[in-house]
């Protein structure tokens, strides 16, 4: 089942899609008013009977959508987590060996912004690059969870972009700062709950630019598997409901590119992943001209 967040007649909502129309999760239960507090209510497994008793009368063309957790408490990101990507990186010179851990980072949550809305590429640079990325929403509570028992804390799938502000990104060996641009999170359209989707399964992952395929992989080819980065990621802190895990890029970056390619206002940018759907964006530019930027390795 696909399950969103919404904004819709003045009011932030959530519901579950029934073709092309919504059921309304967030008005038919007021003690759950966003789908993160029906996650950490333990309620998904009611999911079904909840959705069978609510009309799906609110057309889904008529929302705007929100991030599928507009406000997670955390959202771990890995890099360098496809082989062609960690390539891309050694290529351009920085010389970093493979992790034998999942590299991670944070996202606050004011960085994200929701399908069809917009990316928009900050004052100060002009390197706004795209990452299509898989994400993993957190349904159950959990600290130092073993990976063999991770599918049991994951409650669905969605798609992240993880644009990155590349200049900014090198400032540090910490890549934050390039990181957290506000509105440079795209997440969406929505979640797919985890019952639809295997723990493992192989997924078709699609990068276009304007239309033109510039990242193109399958999910199996990850460094680190889904139920890794959930184990590690919980033996630093407890993972709760709402959480989001965004599992890293694959090769086809815009700065790898020679000469090195980024988005610019007017692009739209759409990320496919197979049994989820596309995350689409488009590119606005941030009053005001960007400043000249420093030099981004090449």
């Amino acid at each position: 089942m696909k399950l969103l967040s919404f904004h819709h007649a003045g009011r932030d909502s959530w519901g579950a899609v029934v073709g092309d129309r919504i059921a309304d999760l967030g008005w038919a239960l007021p003690q759950h008013p966003t789908l993160q507090s029906y996650l950490a209510a333990g309620r998904l497994a009611q999911l079904r009977a909840d959705v069978q008793a609510t009309p799906a009368d609110l057309a889904l063309a008529a929302v705007r959508y929100l991030p599928v957790i507009p406000q997670p408490e955390k959202i771990v990101c890995a890099i360098r987590n496809y082989h062609d990507h960690h390539r891309e990186v050694v290529a351009a010179g920085l010389d970093r060996e493979l992790s034998e851990h999942p590299p991670i980072f944070l996202r606050v949550w004011r960085s994200q912004t929701a399908h069809e809305g917009p990316i928009v590429r900050p004052r100060c640079s002009d390197s706004l690059d795209w990452e299509g990325e898989l994400a993993v929403v957190i349904g159950k509570a959990g600290r130092d969870i073993p990976r063999e028992r991770a599918h049991e804390h994951v409650a669905g799938y969605s798609i992240y972009n993880d644009a990155s502000v590349r200049e900014w990104q090198f400032h540090a060996k910490a890549i934050a700062a390039g990181k957290n641009f506000e509105a440079t999170g795209a997440f969406g359209p929505w979640m797919v709950t985890a019952d639809e989707i295997a723990p493992d399964r192989p997924l078709a992952l699609q990068t276009r630019l304007n239309g033109e395929l510039v990242q193109s992989t399958s999910t199996d080819r990850m460094i680190f598997s889904v139920a890794r980065q959930i184990e590690y990621a919980s033996t630093i802190f407890t993972l709760v409901p709402g959480d989001v895990i965004v599992t890293g890029t694959p090769g086809g970056v815009g700065w790898s590119k020679k000469p090195p390619r980024f988005m610019a206002p007017g692009d739209v940018v759409e990320v496919e992943i197979e049994a989820i759907g596309v995350l689409r964006n488009h590119v606005v530019q941030a009053d005001g001209a960007p400043s000249p930027r420093t030099q981004v390795p090449q």
